[in-house]
């Protein structure tokens, strides 16, 4: 209660008093001292949005909202509206950077959700080539026999037909899976044998299904923030969220061997476990989290 108390005395009262007083001891606008004193990264980035959607001033408060097309001009107005010469570079490429970061991390979330809006449709000839290429790189050395077929179960799906797995996640989870198997190809086939374990094993298609809903929950609720503004000093693109996915699917396998659930039954509860823990690693503002560390 008090910290919530705390929190609106501040927003409301001292911030306005606290920055008023480091003006006058810096000659240096919040924007400024941000800009000027934080290295490139999360920490900055974050720090500079936050002053924006804070202030009290228009065209400050606009600029989170701002459109890539509209960065450089975004920068010239602010520097205008906070009368800092546009001749300082340093401030202008620094606030340039930070607003590319604001403004593709807004931009990945609607081509993430767009993605995951389309529906699998087995009569879209590209989906079905994905489907088909999915089961090419984990199973190289088998021949898919049919179309619809007993042998999905093989890479983890539910039944005869994957397209039904898809549904809460649409396209999206198919491309997440498909991503994985092409560029860590042997990672993915070990995985897939780790997870016909007698004991330990697990559904490895369904499996990355919930796991693309854990990245695509990470990136809505602003949780990847931190960690793609460190890892892209610019526009984050869907590329980086793949990236993002695949480092779950390899952390997760290493999780769940390493806690012994009793039984598949148990998974919701270790999902949960794993989803708490990554989201503790993401409050870290240096935090980046590939599969290369």
């Amino acid at each position: 209660m008090w910290a919530h108390v705390w929190g609106f005395l501040y927003s409301k009262y001292f911030r306005f008093w606290l920055k008023w007083i480091l003006r006058l001891l810096t000659g240096k606008c919040e924007l400024q001292r941000l800009l000027g004193g934080a290295e490139a990264g999360a920490r900055r980035t974050l720090s500079v949005e936050h002053s924006l959607e804070s202030s009290k001033n228009k065209v400050l408060r606009n600029a989170v909202h701002v459109e890539e097309a509209e960065v450089e001009k975004c920068v010239r107005d602010v520097m205008k509206e906070k009368k800092i010469e546009q001749k300082d570079t340093g401030f202008k490429t620094n606030l340039h950077i930070s607003l590319l970061q604001i403004s593709g991390y807004k931009k990945l979330y609607l081509n993430v959700e767009n993605l995951r809006k389309v529906p699998y449709d087995s009569e879209n000839e590209d989906h079905e080539e994905q489907l088909i290429e999915l089961w090419n790189l984990l199973m190289p050395h088998e021949t898919l026999k049919a179309r619809i077929s007993k042998q999905w179960c093989d890479i983890g799906f539910q039944g005869d037909d994957p397209k039904t797995d898809f549904r809460g996640m649409g396209l999206l989870g198919l491309v997440n899976l498909v991503y994985f198997s092409k560029h860590y190809t042997n990672e993915a086939r070990q995985i897939l044998s780790r997870s016909n374990h007698p004991k330990l094993g697990y559904s490895y298609a369904i499996v990355g299904i919930n796991l693309t809903e854990m990245a695509y929950r990470l990136l809505k609720n602003g949780a990847l923030k931190a960690h793609l503004y460190n890892m892209v000093s610019g526009l984050p693109q869907m590329e980086h969220f793949h990236q993002f996915y695949c480092y779950l699917v390899y952390e997760f396998d290493k999780f769940w061997f390493e806690e012994e659930p009793e039984s598949i039954m148990h998974f919701n509860q270790y999902r949960e476990k794993f989803h708490e823990k990554i989201k503790g690693l993401l409050l870290d503002c240096n935090v980046v989290l590939t599969l290369q560390d």
